[in-house]
């Protein structure tokens, strides 16, 4: 399994007993969800490995308690402590309407009410206080904020997506300085 075919789910942060198991933190909105899983992949000095998962229950809210098959000590437990956890792509809840993953929408077209064609999504970056699109208009970076006020209409069926932004927003990336 390659890391792109996955999506990222959480990261184990500590030890939870004596017998192996241990709490991850998970990047969701709806921890239930992950609740009943089989299988997960564990980033391990860059590959993915499969582990079978035992048992495990929501602990805390917004912490996975797991307990995977052959992790039995403390020791076991202890070499996977901040490791990344992923799940294969096809597992992720299908999203409606508006709402759309990072991944999903790389490569769709960005269109403004007023500007026009903006360009295709290259990436998501989200390393700001507020996630941006990052655009590529014909070889000039474009960012415009992903705002659900900006956001009109995201269309899977043509990969498109909608928006409205400020006045002038646009041309601050393609006048002339």
């Amino acid at each position: 399994m390659k890391k792109e075919d996955c999506f990222y789910l959480g990261k184990i942060v500590k030890k939870y007993s004596f017998k192996g198991e241990v709490l991850a933190k998970l990047d969701t909105d709806e921890p239930g969800l992950y609740e009943n899983l089989d299988a997960i992949f564990i980033d391990l000095r860059g590959n993915l490995v499969p582990f079978f998962i035992a048992s495990s229950q929501l602990h805390k809210s917004d912490l996975l308690r797991l307990k995977f098959e052959d992790v039995n000590t403390e020791a076991d437990a202890d070499s996977l402590i901040k490791s990344e956890l992923y799940l294969p792509l096809d597992l992720l809840p299908k999203l409606e309407g508006d709402k759309f993953y990072f991944h999903e929408v790389i490569g769709f077209k960005i269109k403004d009410e007023n500007f026009g064609e903006v360009g295709i999504i290259k990436g998501i970056n989200d390393s700001t206080a507020q996630a941006l699109f990052e655009i590529d208009r014909n070889g000039i970076e474009i960012l415009i904020p992903m705002n659900d006020e900006f956001i009109v209409k995201v269309d899977r069926d043509n990969k498109n997506i909608v928006v409205s932004t400020p006045e002038g927003l646009i041309d601050l990336y393609i006048s002339p300085s």
